[in-house]
């Protein structure tokens, strides 16, 4: 039994490589409660009062968690099996890149809960903003990361990146629309021009819901559900319309009313329509905004009275249903005064006719009992005919 627990197989007796395995196997077994313990203390210290940051937390940080009990199985192991001085550095060098491996895992998974804690505190760390964080936190996470790897197996990086330099350097001469993109989206977040979920409309862009600014693009979601990938300079170089940033809805109308319309139907017809706006908590009154219904000008085929007016909704499917309405009281008080509704129409003077010309009515006169010609004429078969 003695000579089968100190039989070698590639130099590591074949007790050496049980113990390593059952470490390692305690490590697997344990790694889960490790974890589960370390994060709880992290809540405590982070307070109950949020708990989709305690979400964020454990979804960032249980995984790198759950690989230090690994590490430190392969440390234990290496100090096991490490017979030959050669065996003994590399094996170090792998416990040296794991563990750094493991601290920068773990600076990776921080940093979105870093920023979201820093989004609730801070007002400039909007949903955009906090995007764009997370994504350069980790790339410099991973960057430094792996030069810090390449470092431990004695690679350099600075010749390295020299190197890259230059071929960076002939690639920006070529990208310079993904600089000027990536550019105007630094512009567009510190602007705070939109947030994702709002809805914009840049003039002969784009218009729909924000629903990402990358860090070329931004991708809205149009009104007919398809995604529109825009470059960023677009949105930076024109003139971009926040609806969501409204504080009110407006209306904005033009009522045409018949020529033969009074002036004290005019007036019944304005002071009706004025009277219904301002009676009704759906819109705001003066002086927080303003609320106009005047005669405003004599058309070509109607007179012309404008409706101005806010909602206090600014909600799409609330502003059109209070539009509805006010369209169905603007009808009924222009029934009521007793005018109507002018449509485009043309009337032609003729001052005189070519000699000779025959005019024909638009309807034919209706014969009477005196007329000789209302007598009933019938044909040869005995058929009346007119």
């Amino acid at each position: 039994m003695t000579e089968l627990w100190n039989h070698e197989f590639m130099g590591v007796t074949i007790g050496q490589i049980i113990a390593a395995l059952l470490i390692l196997t305690a490590a697997v077994m344990i790694r889960r409660w490790f974890s589960t313990t370390v994060l709880r203390h992290i809540h405590a210290r982070v307070g109950p009062a949020n708990p989709a940051l305690h979400d964020t937390m454990s979804a960032a940080l249980g995984p790198p968690m759950r690989f230090i009990p690994i590490v430190v199985a392969i440390f234990a192991i290496s100090q096991i099996v490490a017979t030959s001085p050669e065996l003994r550095r590399i094996l170090a060098e792998v416990n040296r890149s794991l563990i750094t491996l493991t601290l920068f895992w773990v600076l990776f998974g921080s940093i979105a809960p870093l920023v979201a804690a820093l989004g609730e505190r801070m007002a400039i760390f909007g949903d955009a903003m906090s995007d764009w964080a997370v994504r350069l936190g980790k790339a410099l996470v991973v960057l430094i990361g792996a030069a810090a790897i390449l470092e431990i197996w004695g690679i350099r990086v600075g010749p390295v990146l020299a190197g890259l330099g230059i071929f960076g350097a002939a690639v920006a001469l070529g990208a310079q629309d993904l600089f000027r993109n990536l550019i105007a989206g630094i512009f567009i977040i510190a602007e705070r021009r939109f947030q994702n979920g709002d809805w914009i409309r840049a003039d002969n862009v784009v218009e729909g819901t924000v629903e990402t600014i990358g860090l070329r693009t931004t991708r809205v979601r149009g009104f007919d559900l398809a995604p529109v990938f825009v470059p960023n300079s677009k949105l930076a170089d024109n003139a971009v319309t926040n609806y969501s940033q409204m504080t009110h809805r407006r209306i904005s109308w033009i009522v045409g009313v018949e020529y033969d319309t009074s002036v004290d139907q005019l007036r019944r017809i304005r002071d009706g329509i004025e009277a219904y706006i301002l009676g009704n908590e759906d819109f705001m009154r003066p002086p927080d905004t303003p609320a106009f219904v005047r005669v405003d000008k004599f058309n070509d085929s109607s007179i012309d009275l404008m409706v101005y007016c806010f909602t206090r909704t600014t909600a799409w499917g609330e502003w059109l249903q209070i539009k509805e309405s006010l369209a169905y009281a603007i009808k009924g008080i222009v029934e009521d005064a007793g005018s109507g509704f002018a449509f485009p129409s043309r009337s032609l003077y003729v001052e005189t006719l070519p000699s000779g010309t025959e005019i024909f009515p638009l309807q034919q006169p209706q014969p009477t009992a005196d007329d000789p010609s209302a007598a009933v004429r019938t044909d040869p078969e005995g058929n009346a005919r007119p």
